[in-house]
């Protein structure tokens, strides 16, 4: 495991004031023999390179082989990390214990411990892959007290122990049979501590990170380690220790590391010797995903946007690889680097990065890339039709392809509007190749910050599949889908939710469009409307549900001098230009709407005249005479000064009725079923509160209509209960809040 999971989250980049301090020179070691350089190097050997699979990644290196990490192995016994030696011989896997890490100084040792980062290593063993069959090396540091650092070489490694009064110190630790023996490293900065490091061992030597004190964590510094002395050579200065983000780098010609300061990053590169020079370089988070020196040559950059190789010496820069052509990057003790991916060229597999003796950079394959099965799709699981209300508000998208290791971007686009939703999936690693995400039944349009639900009606669904390594081109999938819902009667804009219609003090009428479903357990609005202006001249505007034969919701308006007029919906918000119902309406001072109350699949009206009289409207599903004639169903309603239509919210056999008298007592009429309706029950009083009860639809998609009280205390959603003695539970919505008294009719 190495540092490299944080310093993904970095963004752009300052300056930082480095001082470089020699502290002594000290002879430098000869290499332990794991981390010597190869005699004769890869070039020399004749005969096939070894071979990784497309989608591994590269991410230590040795003298003898190089540990590819591939999260898509998949199979009996596959091992997701793999050392492979150069020599040709099989690959060896390398276990982690569960909710462990490993790490790597650059040679041919692994560390693997039992903590996910390298510096929360307790119990560490080190597994020498130039010889795979030989038994690991194991190490409790906890009975020191101490925790891991770097490995040093087969039978050694450097830890930190932490003491009682705040300090710290470092230890070179070797296994001696069963014993641990220690030797403290000399040299460091007064009170340094909290060390860490992921830089490979360069001709005997370490770098380390850490932290300038107890008391100012921010201040810090990066030093140079003599392993055979145990001693410090050289110190630089940092601005902060690093050990949450940071990155060292580490040549016989250089050292570096990154430094931020908020957001800004600067890597910074010191050249070794007599004269030191410092080139610091800002740099953008992306640039900082990759990052290692080979030789006098500075490479960074990302997988998905390729690297490039910038000379310290010369100031010379050159890509490394293609855009989406780079699967890893790791430095090798010897000064060099290795880099997995795809080529300028269009060659691809593992590369070996390093300086000539005339200062150029050299770049030699040393092993093949097996591009193995092509990406394809084997099975597209998206259907042709799904009901929303059906399916619970999502439906489930799939993908089967040919292999796991691929990125998929889906666009959903509504025909007839262009809403779109996007969805990327990331590589697949639970031993399948299926790719699959829940749709929520969300949209964005060109104006609209917020997602909204998707209207009803045809929709592509087109997939798009890539290769993480970039390798091969892009494979598509393209369907067709129809989404539906269950017709609800305030849906104006055939999205399946419930649009409410308001009208203010200057007769502008406003639409907001509620959610299909609650966001976190309350009905919420996406976005309100204008519809147009000059809605004063109806005393009374009611939202009746279908009455024109179409799916979506139309609306009546009574006029001052008693006409009906109706106006259809046209499934966008907007209405087509009012036909005239007819007159003779004035002798009505409430109507309500939008409910079957006669269980024939059409909305109906009702309304009650002075003299107390309940009037039937059976709809006819004709939007030029969309009333049958009126019959009256009962009297004595001149008690109640408003009725609402809820629609079936006890389960009786068609859809119900609740009135609110003059005391604010509010009363349950069940329908019967031919527009009639059973004997009232008092569902509670209290409800004078409110200027306007609305039967707004299946709010909560539960199956059964609600209600919303409107009113200047606040506005509330009474969810129905299916019961006919406990009808409603009241829930809050910031629905209209702060406007109780800005509108004079709600629909």
């Amino acid at each position: 495991m190495q540092f490299r999971t944080t310093r993904t989250r970095l963004a752009s980049a300052v300056t930082a004031v480095l001082a470089v301090t020699a502290l002594g020179a000290g002879s430098l070691a000869t290499a332990p023999a794991a981390f010597a350089a190869p005699a004769s190097g890869e070039t020399a050997r004749t005969g096939a390179l070894p071979t990784f699979p497309t989608g591994a990644e590269v991410v230590a290196t040795g003298p003898s082989g190089f540990l590819t990490h591939d999260r898509f192995a998949s199979g009996a016994g596959a091992s997701t990390l793999l050392w492979t030696p150069y020599d040709g011989g099989a690959p060896t896997p390398v276990a982690v214990p569960t909710g462990g890490g490993w790490a790597s100084a650059g040679g041919d040792v692994l560390a693997v411990g039992d903590a996910p980062s390298a510096r929360d290593m307790r119990v560490v063993t080190l597994r020498n892959m130039a010889v795979p069959a030989a038994p690991g090396v194991t190490f409790d540091l906890s009975s020191l007290n101490a925790s891991y650092v770097t490995v040093l070489g087969p039978t050694s490694v450097l830890a930190q122990v932490q003491k009682g009064d705040g300090e710290a110190e470092l230890l070179v630790v070797t296994r001696n049979g069963a014993a641990l023996d220690t030797r403290p490293v000399t040299g460091l900065p007064a009170h340094a501590q909290r060390f860490w490091s992921d830089a490979p061992i360069v001709n005997g030597q370490a770098f380390v990170g850490h932290m300038a004190s107890k008391s100012d964590p921010t201040a810090g510094g990066r030093s140079v380690i003599d392993i055979a002395s145990g001693s410090v050579v050289l110190t630089y200065g940092a601005d902060e220790g690093g050990i949450d983000f940071s990155h060292l780098l580490f040549s016989e010609s250089y050292v570096g590391w990154y430094e931020r300061e908020g957001t800004a990053i600067t890597l910074t590169a010191v050249s070794r010797g007599e004269n030191p020079e410092r080139t610091e370089k800002t740099l953008s988070s992306a640039q900082t995903d990759l990052t290692t020196l080979a030789g006098d040559w500075l490479v960074h950059g990302n997988p998905w946007a390729g690297l490039r190789a910038y000379s310290l010496s010369s100031n010379d820069s050159r890509p490394v690889t293609n855009a989406s052509g780079t699967t890893g990057l790791a430095a090798a003790g010897d000064g060099t680097s290795v880099v997995s991916g795809e080529r300028p060229d269009g060659t691809r597999g593992l590369f070996r990065l390093g300086t000539a003796d005339d200062g150029d950079l050299t770049v030699t394959k040393i092993a093949d890339m097996d591009l193995g099965t092509p990406l394809a799709v084997v099975r597209s699981d998206v259907p042709a039709a799904v009901n929303l209300d059906k399916s619970g508000g999502r439906v489930t998208l799939a993908w089967t392809l040919s292999r796991p290791d691929a990125t998929v971007d889906v666009t959903l686009t509504h025909v007839a509007t262009g809403k779109v939703f996007r969805q990327y999936l990331a590589p697949v690693t639970d031993g399948t190749s299926r790719f699959s995400f829940d749709w929520a039944g969300e949209v964005f349009g060109s104006n609209m910050p917020h997602a909204d639900d998707a209207p009803n009606g045809a929709y592509t669904v087109a997939m798009e599949a890539r290769q993480v390594d970039a390798v091969g081109g892009t494979v598509r999938d393209t369907r067709r889908m129809e989404l539906g819902r269950t017709p609800n009667p305030h849906d104006f804009t055939d999205n399946g939710s419930t649009d409410l219609l308001a009208r203010d003090a200057a007769g502008v009428l406003w639409r907001d469009d509620l959610r299909d479903r609650p966001l976190n357990g309350q009905v919420r609005t996406v976005q309100r409307s204008r519809v147009g202006a000059g809605w004063n001249t109806y005393k009374q505007i009611e939202a009746v549900g279908n009455i024109g034969g179409a799916v979506h919701g139309d609306l009546v308006g009574l006029d001052g001098s008693g006409v009906l007029w109706s106006y259809l919906g046209k499934g966008d918000g907007t209405f087509a230009p009012r036909t005239r119902v007819g007159p003779g309406w004035g002798v009505y001072n409430k109507i309500t709407g939008g409910s079957d109350l006669n269980g024939d699949g059409r909305s109906d009206l009702l309304a009650t005249d002075a003299a107390g009289g309940l009037w039937f409207y059976k709809g006819t599903g004709s939007w030029s005479a969309p009333f049958a004639s009126r019959v009256r169903v009962a009297t004595g309603w001149g008690v109640y000064n408003q009725i609402t239509a809820t629609g079936n919210i006890a389960g009786g056999p068609a859809g119900d009725l609740v009135a609110r008298d003059k005391d604010g007592v509010l009363w349950l009429h069940l329908g019967k079923g031919d527009g009639t309706f059973a004997p009232r029950a008092r569902v509670g009083g209290g409800w004078n509160a409110f200027s306007r009860l609305v039967g707004a639809g299946d709010l909560d998609n539960d199956g059964r209509p609600d209600l919303i009280a409107y009113g200047a205390s606040g506005t509330y959603v009474y969810r129905s209960t299916g019961s006919w003695s406990s009808a409603f539970t009241r829930q809050t919505t910031p629905l209209y809040a702060g406007e109780g008294t800005r509108f004079t009719e709600i629909a």
